[in-house]
């Protein structure tokens, strides 16, 4: 059995972390209100350092390690996010950082890992090349391996954007989050169980990667090895522990089609002016296409990131 973090973790990453991160801003738009008659506030990590929450988790994980664990550097995998925030947290410390990509990772991604000094080590799209080529790398050098996302340390970083979130705007009835892995709501789960304040938490996925969704009706975890979706942040199947956090606390996995994610994606940027990428429009497209019906709630959102290769835009 894998050890599941808890909120006391997610308490104690805030603290580590404080001097690391972003507290971002949350921000709300009147059209999007009224569009969903509901109030909506925007966790804005699209502004956090690296452009994405990850920044949070991956901080959390550095830190937590003493000199001789970090000695040889750390390892992950990654299509960008946390491979970006894993760099910065190893630059930080002064220690090196290997990053394996996938060859479909978009160039902006890839640019920003090397931009934070991490040595960029490709390999073919699919979890398992994925798995496989960090193993390699770690046999290699030594370096600690950091998941993604599938680490409890990870998972108490990324809990901390619901916590400030839950803070600033006080009490929620719900929060929506993008699910990939499961960091960002594994995470916000234990967050609003600690909290206290009945905020139900529900995870949104596209459809053709909905290997959370499937797993949550399942009651087991499926895995979908390399799925075709334009949210490139949300291409990862679900972890172990954050299937089973999903399981003890989720209170449902919802989907949505590809062309709501674009439509999602292009309603913040005109309407908002804010940049994101298409994994953070994700929950904006549920509520936008109905996907579900909270009028006169008051909903949190989880804007996961904003790094989008201006050259590729979808529309």
């Amino acid at each position: 059995m894998v050890d599941i973090p808890t909120y006391a973790d997610v308490l104690a990453a805030r603290e580590r972390i404080a001097g690391y991160v972003h507290r971002t801003p949350v921000h709300s738009s009147s059209t999007l209100n009224a569009v969903t008659q509901a109030q909506v506030f925007l966790k804005c990590e699209n502004l956090q350092r690296v452009g994405a929450f990850k920044a949070r988790g991956a901080c959390n994980a550095v830190f937590a390690l003493d000199d001789e664990q970090i000695t040889k550097g750390v390892a992950t995998h990654s299509s960008g996010n946390h491979g970006a925030a894993l760099a910065l947290a190893a630059m930080i410390r002064n220690v090196p950082a290997h990053v394996v990509m996938p060859s479909n990772s978009s160039d902006v991604k890839r640019s920003a890992v090397r931009h934070y000094q991490a040595k960029v080590v490709n390999c073919d799209p699919g979890m398992r090349n994925r798995e496989e080529a960090l193993a390699r790398v770690i046999q290699e050098t030594g370096a600690h391996m950091v998941h993604p996302y599938d680490d409890s340390l990870v998972i108490a970083g990324q809990g901390t954007a619901a916590l400030e979130l839950m803070d600033d705007v006080g009490g929620l009835d719900v929060i929506l989050v993008p699910v990939g892995g499961g960091g960002l709501i594994g995470g916000t789960l234990l967050a609003a169980e600690g909290y206290g304040k009945g905020t139900r938490v529900i995870g949104v996925e596209p459809r053709q990667a909905d290997d959370a969704r499937q797993s949550f009706r399942r009651g087991a975890r499926v895995i979908i090895d390399s799925p075709d979706t334009i949210a490139d942040g949300l291409r990862a199947s679900l972890g172990e522990r954050n299937f089973e956090l999903i399981h003890r606390h989720a209170d449902d996995i919802i989907c949505v089609e590809e062309s709501e994610i674009i439509a999602a994606m292009r309603f913040v940027w005109e309407r908002m002016k804010l940049v994101i990428e298409p994994s953070a429009a994700v929950p904006i497209a549920a509520l936008l296409h109905r996907r579900l019906e909270l009028p006169g709630k008051r909903i949190g959102l989880i804007i996961s990131g904003g790094n989008v290769d201006l050259d590729h835009l979808p529309w």
